[in-house]
């Protein structure tokens, strides 16, 4: 299994990305996928979950309102749309999966056993 990130950059604040996270190497009917960010000096924490199967999506209470999870079933993409960047949002972003999903806490790192390479997302204030 292979996670690729992109579109990750430099904004202003209360500007928009959208982070994308493109899967290879197997199928994800069954696949818990989420979003964690590290800030320099600081633990990797959860951002945003989406289940594959129903599309249900968990979110950090510090993005609730500003960040969207969400998927492509046809391109097997995960995307996170990230409104109104705010200066604590500066973070290396990692996509991470689970497959096969049967349950679990999706804000757990620990539930996930693959990770994508991380992307830069930095907010100017």
């Amino acid at each position: 299994v292979q996670l690729v990130e992109s579109g990750g950059g430099l904004v202003q604040a209360g500007e928009s990305l959208r982070l994308s996270c493109a899967v290879s190497g197997r199928t994800f009917s069954r696949a818990a996928m989420a979003w964690f960010r590290q800030a320099p000096g600081k633990e990797r924490e959860f951002v945003a979950a989406i289940v594959w199967s129903g599309g249900r999506t968990y979110y950090a209470d510090s993005v609730k309102g500003r960040f969207t999870i969400s998927r492509d079933d046809a391109r097997n993409t995960v995307f996170l749309q990230m409104n109104s960047l705010k200066p604590e949002d500066t973070a290396v972003y990692y996509c991470a999966a689970r497959t096969p999903y049967y349950g679990g806490t999706v804000s757990n790192r620990a539930l996930y056993d693959n990770w994508g390479q991380g992307t830069q997302v930095t907010v100017s204030s």
